[in-house]
């Protein structure tokens, strides 16, 4: 189970992000007339692309940091407490 959610998050917000800033750029300014001239697919898709490569960076990050509980004293206790293999 060595899946970190952070990473298939971060992708399909980068994806997304990376579709609506393309779009911004290529698109006329005749689209934006109903958001007052904003280029609002242009922003919001900056925004998206932001998130979405603060989690993929997160989610690499973290994935080569994580060990299993069993590794120190304090986790093989827990697991054992939560697992009932501790006689009581």
């Amino acid at each position: 189970m060595g899946l970190d959610i952070r990473l298939p998050i971060g992708l399909l917000f980068t994806l997304v992000g990376a579709v609506l800033v393309g779009f911004g750029l290529i698109s006329g300014p005749e689209v934006y007339e109903r958001s007052l001239g904003h280029n609002v697919n242009l922003w919001w898709g900056l925004v998206l692309l932001a998130f979405g490569l603060t989690f993929l960076y997160y989610g690499r990050r973290g994935t080569s940091s994580m060990h299993p509980a069993s590794t120190s004293p304090e986790g093989r206790a827990i697991e054992e407490r939560e697992h009932g293999t501790v006689e009581q």
